[in-house]
């Protein structure tokens, strides 16, 4: 359909809470998923949230065969995820690195669940529902923190392993 402009940092837009989804199927839903892909495969992304169009809905996509940005994760199948909950399947927390669409340039070490259930709806209205752990819990809990106006460096608690991509030091970096 169209690529969109993907808000960054500092606009206040990406702080406010998505709204649920109240009716799947619909045109309006599958013209703003088709955005949403179109969106992050321009800026090769692994995911995408609806709010970092400007679009306060509760609708995140995210997946990949191979991604540039980053060469070494495993492939994470594509999803379209609406209405999601995040439920740790146990307080194992891992350390990462991480970039945004909506904070170019950046990278930083988060820590995120290593093991949670996810659980939504497709844009049909079909259940979710699946565990997982590794890069694919990654994804997911950053895309889904955009719903709740939270960007990763908010989450981060070492800013010492905070910077731009052409400082940094830091070996297997994957570009932005």
């Amino acid at each position: 359909m169209a690529v969109r402009d993907i808000l960054k940092m500092g606009d206040a837009r990406l702080l406010r809470v998505a709204k649920p989804v109240s009716a799947f199927d619909t045109p309006e839903l599958h013209a703003l998923i088709a955005d949403l892909m179109d969106t992050m495969e321009a800026a090769d992304g692994a995911g995408l949230a609806a709010p970092q169009i400007g679009v306060d809905l509760a609708v995140v996509i995210f997946g990949f065969a191979h991604n540039a940005r980053y060469p070494d994760a495993p492939e994470v199948p594509f999803t379209v995820l609406v209405n999601p909950q995040i439920e740790p399947l146990s307080s194992a927390m891992e350390e990462g690195w991480e970039g945004c669409l909506s904070v170019p340039g950046l990278r930083g070490v988060v820590p995120r669940f290593a093991h949670i259930r996810y659980r939504g709806f497709d844009a049909y209205g079909a259940p979710i529902d699946r565990s997982v752990s590794g890069f694919h819990a990654r994804v997911v809990q950053h895309e889904c923190d955009h719903l709740i106006g939270k960007l990763y460096p908010m989450r981060m608690r070492d800013f010492t392993r905070f910077g731009f991509l052409d400082v940094l030091d830091v070996p297997n970096l994957p570009p932005d």
